[in-house]
């Protein structure tokens, strides 16, 4: 019982009783309100006997309410209902009380019966139906030992659960012992390990006890001629922090030149840059009909001032007329891959074109002899 809470215990012993004290409510204002619906339309029946005076309304009002009453399959299962007609006047006319002596007179007078049942309508009829769910009936008893069973259902999971939590917290626990225990045993053996290196240690540490008061006897001895090294020890510091000091200055010296080299090769860098977008904006303001890629203006860039202006007198050209360019080979004209021209310029300069969609023609790189290999691995990665 130790996974058992009180408050579900609570709540299984008192949840059927309450259950079925609001089932019961709710039964009965449910079949309170249906049945007087029904019984509004249906206890006058047809009314032409009413008025042509062959049946009294008191009769038809009877008749059917006790027929509708019969036919329902509720009323056996313990279902109490009583019912109340009456005229605005208070006139009962259900249930009936009988007068035999004036059923018998009015039996031989159809016209004073009709005349009676209009009065009566006119009135006004007030149904009432009062219903009452009876305790230990089938219904009922049907009821209280549904929610009894779902109680015990509840109450039966919640304790299956508990059983199961247990079972876990009991292999939970014999493992953590068992845990504990083996950690135990490590402990011990590393307990004893220690217990031998304490004793290795205490035998060593005897030694070298022995070992320092024979080095302090040493000590003492030599005292003088460490003195004398620290001397010259403390004069060599010396020497060495003026030598120090020296080299720090050579240092800063040396940072200082490496900024100064660090600004102007920023400010090369800048001005490359510069230099670039100028020539990139250049080439494409002059040359509509060729498209250079970049890699060709960077290696335009690195040529000198002489085979820079042979290297553009070819890009003219090629603007211009191919037919003007005179091509030295063919290279990577493998089949399925476009063919790649190279020029030669001023002995030394390389330039390798294609051509593409629309008649144009494309500079992939331009360079020089020095830098072919590269030229030609970024041709083939293309």
């Amino acid at each position: 019982m130790k996974f058992l809470s009180f408050k579900i215990l609570i709540l299984c012993i008192l949840m059927p009783p309450i259950l079925y004290i609001f089932s019961v409510l709710s039964i009965e204002s449910h079949l309170r309100k249906h049945y007087t619906e029904e019984i509004k339309e249906i206890y006058t029946g047809d009314s032409r006997p009413l008025f042509n005076g062959s049946v009294r309304l008191k009769d038809a009002i009877n008749r059917n309410i006790n027929g509708y009453l019969q036919s329902k399959t509720m009323i056996p299962l313990g279902v109490k209902v009583n019912v109340a007609v009456t005229t605005q006047q208070n006139t009962i006319l259900y249930p009936a009380f009988f007068d035999e002596e004036e059923d018998s007179i009015q039996a031989a007078n159809p016209m004073k019966i009709a005349a009676e049942n209009y009065n009566l309508l006119e009135e006004g009829i007030v149904v009432k139906a009062d219903l009452t769910l009876e305790h230990n009936t089938l219904l009922s008893n049907s009821m209280l030992a549904f929610y009894i069973l779902i109680s015990v259902l509840v109450l039966y999971f919640y304790y299956k659960a508990g059983i199961k939590k247990a079972k876990q917290e009991d292999t939970e626990k014999s493992k953590k012992i068992t845990r504990l225990l083996n950690l135990e045993k490590n402990q011990t053996k590393n307990l004893k390990a220690l217990v031998k290196i304490k004793q290795k240690l205490t035998s060593e540490i005897s030694d070298m006890r022995k070992r320092l008061e024979k080095e302090r006897v040493k000590t003492i001895k030599n005292e003088e001629e460490m003195i004398k090294e620290i001397l010259a020890l403390e004069e060599k510091f010396n020497k060495n922090l003026t030598l120090q000091n020296t080299k720090q200055e050579e240092i800063d010296t040396l940072i200082e030149k490496i900024k100064r080299f660090e600004k102007a090769n920023r400010k090369d860098s800048r001005q490359k840059e510069k230099t670039l977008n100028s020539v990139r904006k250049r080439f494409k303001t002059l040359y509509k009909n060729v498209s250079i890629n970049e890699k060709a203006i960077n290696g335009f860039m690195d040529l000198p001032d002489d085979m820079k202006i042979k290297s553009e007198e070819i890009i003219h050209k090629l603007n211009e007329d191919q037919k003007y360019v005179k091509v030295k080979r063919k290279v990577f004209g493998k089949k399925g891959r476009i063919t790649i021209q190279e020029v030669i310029f001023a002995y030394k300069g390389r330039l390798y074109f294609r051509n593409t969609k629309g008649s144009r023609i494309e500079i992939l790189t331009i360079g020089t002899k020095n830098t072919q290999t590269k030229d030609l691995e970024f041709l083939d990665n293309l």
